[in-house]
């Protein structure tokens, strides 16, 4: 086993471990990045290959609201890290940003790679240095930090760490959750980690499987309980996924662990009444069939029959035998029990992690002095629309701040 002497170690290449060391490297000491893979940031990459949203161009109380129960032990991050200050950051590093008609923020050069390559080479020339291919496995019996490596067993004496290792979801991508039982071992409380903005399974017919895969439902309302989300869906094989099902994960997955199903309600046309939706529906089909009918009087889709359909096979009923009230009523109310969640593995992102309860205000574990926390491994979640980067910056920035004050309190202690 070989040893090496680091000031600052700071474990995860991700957006929250590259904001902590870019803070910590003016500071004076080492610093150096490990990561278990062999390059850094790559589920960012794998964020930005569809248009990295970078954050949210919306007033920050309703910003703030996004991250639910978690909003207030994250509202000072954020505060001191806000949507501007992240947009002023990207700019400073050569990539403008720009905002999309929905408020979303992204670079102008629209992908992640441009981004990155700027930043890696401005924490190089900061002196920071990385260390890949380092697969963190804990601490051994004198402190020290242990890593798995190419060359073998390494430990590594650190005078602060700041893990941000995230949560689980696309584990290939170097999230894996296996940091959970290395701190739980420690005694560090950990919200039991759950797929967030994820899929879920539903148990379409073979025909509807087979002729609507892939398929997307565009400017319809999904609604579970009190909670309605304008936006667009996709049919999978297996379910259904997208950014207004996304909005709904938290509600929808509480719901399938605590009853085994959830029922989600899709409106195809919600900007007309069931009033208004029963004139159109009202008048002689002629020789038409009933999919053109609908296609042509209510501007159904294809896809948007074909769940009615399934909606009325459930209910042992062809969709023909309805009345023109109950095809209205229909449209706006299609109720599609989900039976199951995606696989963590194929969630966007994570819920659950280290409760906030374990953290000081510098972001330090209080059962671990000298250790700090930031990103997706801790216990918080929001919907996709610029907020999961942010938070991620912003609790790295903090950490990384936490840890030069904590230092900084030491040395003069």
């Amino acid at each position: 086993m070989t040893s090496t002497h680091n000031d600052i170690a700071v474990i995860g290449a991700g957006p929250a471990g590259l904001m902590a060391a870019e803070v910590l490297a003016p500071g004076g000491g080492r610093v150096t990045v490990y990561d278990a893979m062999p390059s850094a940031g790559r589920k960012f990459l794998m964020a930005g290959r569809g248009g990295l949203n970078l954050t949210h161009s919306e007033p920050l109380p309703q910003f703030m609201a996004r991250y639910r129960e978690a909003a207030p032990r994250l509202q000072a991050a954020i505060a001191a890290f806000s949507p501007e200050a992240l947009r002023a950051w990207s700019e400073a590093l050569g990539e403008p940003t720009f905002v999309g008609s929905s408020g979303r923020v992204f670079p102008k050069a629209f992908k992640a790679s441009p981004l990155l390559r700027a930043w890696l080479r401005r924490l190089d020339a900061s002196g920071v240095r990385f260390a890949f291919r380092h697969r963190w496995t804990g601490w051994d019996a004198e402190g020290r930090l242990r890593f798995r490596t190419p060359d073998g067993e390494a430990a590594v004496v650190a005078d602060a760490t700041v893990l941000a290792l995230g949560g689980a979801s696309w584990p290939r991508l170097g999230s894996d959750g296996g940091w959970v039982e290395l701190l739980a071992a420690r005694g560090v409380a950990i919200s039991r980690l759950r797929p967030a903005n994820s899929g879920f399974t539903v148990a379409w017919s073979n025909v509807f499987r087979d002729r609507f895969e892939g398929q997307p439902l565009k400017g319809v309302a999904l609604t579970v309980g009190a909670h309605t989300v304008r936006g667009e869906a996709m049919i999978t094989r297996s379910g259904i996924e997208g950014g207004a099902v996304y909005a709904l994960s938290a509600e929808l997955r509480e719901a399938v662990l605590g009853l085994g199903q959830a029922t989600l309600m899709i409106a195809l046309r919600p900007d007309l009444d069931t009033g208004a939706l029963t004139t159109r529906l009202s008048g002689t089909r002629g020789k038409q069939s009933l999919a053109n009918f609908l296609r042509k009087a209510a501007q159904v889709t294809p896809v948007g029959i074909g769940l009615m359909q399934e909606a009325a096979i459930a209910l042992g009923r062809q969709l023909a035998s309805f009345a023109p009230a109950e095809v209205a009523q229909l449209i706006n109310a299609i109720p599609v029990r989900l039976t199951g969640i995606a696989p963590i593995e194929r969630a966007i992102s994570t819920a659950g992690g280290i409760t906030f309860d374990e953290l000081d205000d510098r972001f330090m574990l209080r059962k671990l002095p000298g250790v700090f926390a930031a990103g997706e491994m801790l216990d918080w979640e929001a919907p996709t629309g610029g907020y999961l980067l942010q938070a991620s910056f912003a609790t790295g920035l903090a950490a990384g701040r936490g840890v030069l004050e904590w230092l900084a309190k030491s040395q003069n202690s």
